[in-house]
């Protein structure tokens, strides 16, 4: 798998009736393996995890995405429709877990890239809700370099 695509992701959190919206563009890969979709890019120093690997699979049904984390600050979000799922997050400052709901999981992928939206919510346990999360993923096929 070569770093041969666009990858553009918007994410907004909405908390105590405010927005905060962020904007990455990088390289990287992106398949179709089994059941599931895989976009794979490099954090940088933008998002504040610079020298991690993440990986979002996202299932072909649309019922599931599940955002991994590699490298020096590990985490995995599970976002699955209908299911709430208790995640742990590593935040630089030590480990919390979180109540992960999804709100909207809607898949255009295909074989040469796509969008996947998503959002969820976050919770600390029970009723204590921390924010809504927006996710617009863009994935597009650069132009292939020729060699002479």
């Amino acid at each position: 798998m070569q770093d041969n695509y666009l990858i553009t992701i918007r994410g907004t959190m909405q908390q105590n009736g405010e927005e905060d919206s962020v904007e990455l563009m990088t390289r990287g890969k992106f398949t179709q393996r089994g059941s599931a979709y895989y976009i794979v890019y490099e954090e940088t120093e933008a998002t504040g995890y610079a020298g991690c690997t993440t990986t979002v699979k996202a299932t072909l049904d649309g019922q599931q995405v599940v955002m991994t984390r590699f490298g020096k600050v590990p985490s995995q979000l599970v976002i699955e429709k209908g299911i709430r799922h208790i995640c742990h997050y590593e935040t630089g400052y030590g480990s919390i877990s979180l109540g992960v709901a999804a709100d909207v999981i809607e898949l255009f992928l295909g074989e040469n890239g796509g969008r996947l939206k998503f959002s969820y919510t976050l919770d600390s346990g029970g009723e204590n809700f921390i924010s809504r999360n927006l996710v617009d993923i863009t994935v597009e096929q650069l132009p292939t370099e020729v060699e002479e």
